[in-house]
């Protein structure tokens, strides 16, 4: 009986090594060997390229179509392994063999004075139909232009700090304050780029010598644009790919 049970219990550890075996490359990480061959796959390099096309595309509809030029543009480009499977609680992670995205942050330089006219000028060309840029005129937006130019009090209302940012789910639109001083509130300089290793890392700075202090000290003050990571390419665990 007992050689019997010890028989039992060896065929179920054997199922259970076997299982595990069949299924660890679908539970497991990403290797980086993997990480590595699968965003320098032709269809990753394609997609990348679709994004990278994109992003630029936008950044250049505010170059053209506003009264801004961009001075400095930052974009990063990172793929991402996937992690072994998580049976408790899981955040995604563990449901693909590796991610990619990308997001692009320029910088342009604006005289202060000249705040007013400038917000009115990229809400103009953002109530153009198929316009790229995201913000258009309405109630709030056209009294923060009046605010700028002094014709009006704060949108946000008397007691609310200066507004300086604009916001949609593609788009962030920010710039320095003109009215309140505190250095806090300014743009900030972009993170440090880390060792570009392409197909898996990449960052680009253009001008590479260029940063958000000379901008703002050629111009007086900063505006900012954050285009909002863009997740181009995407292998499932089950070999689905995604491309966007």
């Amino acid at each position: 009986m007992a050689g019997s049970r010890r028989t039992a219990w060896g065929t179920v550890a054997t199922m259970v090594v076997l299982a595990l075996s069949a299924c660890s490359s679908q539970d497991g990480a990403t290797s980086p060997e993997e990480v590595r061959k699968l965003a320098g796959s032709a269809r990753a390099v394609h997609a990348r390229q679709a994004a990278q096309d994109r992003l630029r595309d936008v950044v250049q509809a505010y170059a053209e179509d506003t009264p801004l030029g961009p001075d400095m543009v930052v974009m990063r480009d990172t793929c991402f392994g996937g992690t072994a499977k998580q049976w408790l609680e899981s955040n995604g992670d563990d449901a693909y063999k590796i991610r990619c995205s990308m997001r692009v942050s320029a910088y342009f330089g604006v005289d202060p004075k000249r705040i007013g006219s400038v917000l009115d000028g990229i809400l103009a060309a953002g109530d153009r139909p198929q316009s790229l840029i995201a913000f258009g005129h309405d109630y709030y937006r056209s009294h923060l232009v009046g605010y700028y130019r002094g014709h009006g009090p704060n949108p946000s209302g008397p007691d609310a700090p200066e507004p300086t940012q604009l916001f949609d789910a593609t788009q962030t639109l920010s710039w320095d304050p003109v009215h309140d001083r505190n250095p806090r509130l300014l743009v900030g300089e972009p993170e440090q780029c880390p060792k570009n290793d392409p197909p898996v890392t990449r960052c680009l700075r253009e001008p590479e010598s260029e940063s958000v202090a000379g901008i703002r000290q050629r111009h007086g003050m900063v505006f900012k644009l954050e285009l909002g990571s863009t997740e181009y390419y995407e292998v499932a665990k089950d070999g689905h790919v995604v491309t966007g």
